[in-house]
């Protein structure tokens, strides 16, 4: 398997830090990006790389050739990284490519573990997205169908209107209609005062209990409660209403 790493982006947003070191040479700790990221691929037994820089290269290659001299590593020039973005530096690539490839940025950080996830899939190609509901324009964004098949991929994805149209809640519910059942009885709503985190955490543990559940293949439902009788509410009304 040969790794490529796409390293010839400016990184304007991190200007100043950017301004005299290329972004994967910064360091998070007592490391750069790059050595985090090349230990996490030798630590899954790759050993071949190609490398496409272009924004201060000179500096990732004295690198490189420092500190992983005993590597196959090939290097590509991208000389117009200004005008281009990724998708350009990976064309360059295709001459290159003799093997199945593992393809990634020079600047994330991650679990050397997640390598190892993706080689063991079983599945002739796939993907490490990070899950979150914090996304900005320039974050690439992934749209998968319920079977986590991707279906999209860009910074222009419109997430939630996807899910709309194609009524991902609901196909979600039934994919494991006739499987074993796992229900999940939910308390008592805010039913009697203000929203407060205490309220968003517990929603979020239930909604992570669910999807965990029906990911390993039980059909799954959440069935909402609802009380409001006793002394909290018997409280309010005494207050409101004297």
């Amino acid at each position: 398997m040969q790794a490529v790493i796409l390293a010839a982006g400016i990184a304007k947003r991190l200007r100043p830090l950017t301004d005299t070191t290329p972004k994967c040479l910064l360091k998070i700790g007592n490391k750069n990006l790059l050595q985090r990221a090349m230990e996490n691929i030798l630590a899954n037994d790759i050993k071949d790389f190609i490398f496409v820089t272009g924004y201060r290269e000179d500096m990732i290659k004295k690198y490189l050739n420092e500190n992983f001299s005993n590597l196959n590593i090939e290097f590509i020039t991208n000389p117009d990284f200004e005008n281009n973005n990724n998708s350009y530096s990976l064309w360059m690539t295709k001459k290159y490519v003799k093997d199945d490839m593992l393809l990634l940025d020079s600047d994330i950080l991650f679990d050397k573990n997640i390598i190892k996830e993706l080689i063991n899939s079983g599945k002739e190609n796939c993907l490490a997205v990070n899950i979150t509901h914090k996304l900005d324009a320039e974050q690439i964004k992934v749209i998968t169908d319920i079977d986590n098949r991707i279906l999209k991929i860009g910074k222009e994805v419109e997430i939630l209107k996807r899910w709309e149209d194609d009524d991902v809640a609901t196909k979600a519910s039934q994919k494991n209609s006739g499987n074993e059942k796992f229900v999940l009885h939910d308390g008592p709503p805010y039913a009697n005062g203000h929203l407060h985190m205490g309220h968003a955490l517990t929603y979020i543990l239930k909604d992570i209990i669910c999807k965990s559940k029906r990911m390993t293949g039980l059909h799954t439902r959440l069935v909402p409660g609802w009380d409001c009788h006793g002394l909290p509410i018997e409280n309010i009304a005494e207050k409101e209403l004297g």
